[in-house]
């Protein structure tokens, strides 16, 4: 771990220096900014925590569980970017649906990764990280019209949703309880649930005079 250094001169506007406080010494309050270290665990390493589960069982549940949280990460922004775009005669109510299944997803994010932390291992975080994991296709930066954009959602959806119930059977056989109450309790059936209010809006129904 690189040292932390306290420097009792600040560098002034014009490149010189400049005493810090009275008789050169840093104020007890002055920040330590521009910090750097090694990485205290890296990714792909397990802290071990007494949970009476092996290394082996942890491993594969966080590597499961990495993968459907960087899938859920994508699906959440994927939400927000419909939310701000759709348009047409159903904008009012998809727009605040929408943004309803946003936090639902903003919510199993968290979830997911602090259960990943929770086994002792460290759930993805950054952009560019998720975007390398996820299974989950790019959509274009423009507006799409609205049945693609429900049609994107419900494809993630379906994603998400194959990969939970495998890694929920997994974790059961393996004794990993939690995960699998997670997966089933939480990730399975908020899926399922939105699955069903998008799947409604892509009905081909008259809306004025009966067939």
């Amino acid at each position: 771990m690189a040292t932390m250094t306290r420097f009792h001169q600040q560098p002034t506007g014009d490149g010189g220096q400049q005493t810090a406080g009275d008789g050169g010494k840093e104020p007890e309050a002055q920040p330590i900014l521009r910090q750097r270290g090694e990485e205290i665990q890296p990714y792909g390493a397990l802290a071990r925590y007494p949970l009476g589960l092996s290394d082996d069982v942890r491993a594969a549940s966080v590597a499961a569980l990495n993968q459907i949280l960087s899938d859920t990460m994508v699906l959440r922004d994927l939400y927000k970017k419909h939310h701000w775009q759709v348009s047409g005669a159903t904008f009012y109510s998809l727009h605040l649906l929408l943004d309803k299944h946003y936090e639902e997803q903003a919510k199993l994010v968290d979830e997911v990764a602090e259960r990943v932390q929770t086994l002792g291992g460290i759930a993805v975080a950054m952009p560019h990280d998720v975007a390398e994991m996820t299974r989950i296709e790019r959509p274009p930066r423009g507006r799409e019209e609205v049945p693609v954009q429900i049609s994107r959602l419900l494809e993630a959806h379906e994603q998400i949703l194959i990969e939970a119930r495998e890694a929920a059977g997994k974790a059961a056989e393996r004794g990993d309880d939690g995960t699998d109450d997670l997966l089933v309790s939480q990730v399975v059936r908020v899926n399922e649930m939105q699955v069903w209010f998008l799947s409604e809006h892509l009905v081909d129904t008259p809306l004025v005079r009966a067939r």
